[in-house]
């Protein structure tokens, strides 16, 4: 038996641009979460006294503004040495080879596939043997999977990659390969990147997992972020289980306003929502997007003034959780009660806004739409306003038009 740890999408150093226009965003903490995430990793490598460490792409999350980002992997890199634990990666589309400019020496105990063509590379002591192949360059978007290496007879086989398969929303298509692929390749797990979203494909062997970036960046990465521990039975079964390794962690807490007719009433709900999300998070500082939702005789009120609304809410915030809880934003799509905005005179401005809009929500196909007709003005948009924008979701669409409609009744009645 032995035990590995398959991590991925790590974006050490993200750069995280315009933290500083949101008001009272833990700045540092939220800049120095990718490092402290890494220190996590290695520390639960050690606690779990694994044999080996996997990495599938995406290290870094581009070149390096100075020498300082390498040298804080190489520091966390030595601490496994120390141990004796060897470390596999490959190079993904962000940290591909000709994204990085600046080179350091890496420990001994540091392997990186090479760029050329998938290689194979064998664990000192075990029967294990482990495949893999680096972008050579961003915008790899060849089926690398098909010319990785035959399975060797009687080694657990291990292939890593960083990839979309066939493709994940919200990500680009690089180095896409089919699951069938996979699957007849003969290993006996594939460890995958690429992929923020945690994911092991049902089946069995191989098992394919992606364990998902160890430390979530922005609000559209949400939820418990970490790594796969991997133990491996005499009969080469693979069973995974997910550590957490993140420091910080995003959430949206969705509040439903139905029937709510009281500031008080509301407020209560958003705490009672917060202070949820701040217990699940087991320590962590939280960072919230408030989702206000429901139909709600506050609908208006929240439209009208969005800021006392997040004034409000982000004291709330500071009640319920303190200095381990920021509110990131505070967003409504709260609806007036039905018949409250239609009245007997279907005529009147703000009841035919409301019919509007409530046969545009209705409609899949305008979401869908939209996306196609945006999705050429977000690629211009910059990298920080970029990531917010999710032309391509559906619901993220479906939150825009609520609040329009909500502001437009709010315009409306002056």
């Amino acid at each position: 038996m032995f035990t590995f740890l398959h991590a991925a999408d790590i974006h050490l150093d993200s750069p995280l641009r315009g933290l500083d226009r949101y008001e009272g965003a833990p700045v540092e903490e939220i800049r120095q979460a990718t490092r402290r995430a890494l220190q996590n990793l290695v520390d639960l490598a050690l606690e779990e006294e694994v044999n080996f460490v996997v990495l599938a792409g995406d290290l870094y999350d581009g070149d390096w503004p100075d020498f300082d980002t390498g040298l804080f992997f190489v520091g966390q890199m030595r601490r496994l040495r120390e141990s004796g634990v060897p470390v596999f990666g490959v190079l993904g589309n962000h940290d591909a080879a000709s994204k990085i400019t600046r080179r350091l020496p890496l420990p001994e105990n540091v392997c990186f596939f090479q760029t050329t063509a998938a290689e194979t590379r064998r664990v000192d002591g075990l029967d294990v043997a482990i495949h893999g192949q680096s972008f050579a360059s961003q915008c790899t978007t060849d089926d690398l999977a098909k010319s990785y290496p035959a399975a060797l007879p009687g080694c657990f086989n291990l292939g890593v990659l960083h990839t979309s398969m066939t493709g994940r929303e919200g990500h680009d298509r690089y180095a896409p390969c089919t699951e069938s692929c996979l699957r007849d390749s003969g290993y006996d797990y594939w460890a995958l990147g690429h992929i923020h979203q945690r994911e092991v494909l049902p089946g069995s062997r191989p098992t394919i997992a992606y364990p998902g970036n160890i430390q979530g960046r922005h609000i559209r990465e949400t939820g418990p972020k970490g790594c796969l521990v991997v133990r491996v039975d005499d009969a080469n079964e693979a069973k995974t289980e997910f550590h957490p390794l993140d420091v910080l962690r995003w959430e949206v807490a969705r509040v439903a306003l139905d029937d709510v007719a009281s500031e008080a009433e509301a407020l209560d709900r958003v705490g009672d929502t917060l202070g949820r999300l701040v217990e699940e998070a087991d320590g962590r500082l939280v960072a919230a997007r408030v989702l206000l939702t429901g139909a709600t005789p506050l609908a208006s009120a929240l439209a009208a003034n969005p800021r006392h609304w997040t004034a409000s809410v982000r004291a709330r915030a500071v009640d319920v959780g303190g200095s381990g809880l920021w509110v990131e934003k505070v967003t409504s799509q709260a609806e007036p009660p039905r018949g409250s905005e239609a009245g007997a005179d279907d005529s009147t401005p703000v009841s035919e806004v409301a019919a509007i809009a409530q046969e545009l929500l209705g409609d899949a196909s305008v979401a869908q739409s939209l996306g196609i007709d945006f999705e050429d003005l977000r690629r211009k948009l910059p990298p920080e306003l970029r990531e917010t924008v999710r032309t391509e979701d559906a619901d993220w669409w479906r939150g825009v038009l609520h609040e329009a409609q909500a502001r437009l009744f709010a315009e409306l009645r002056g």
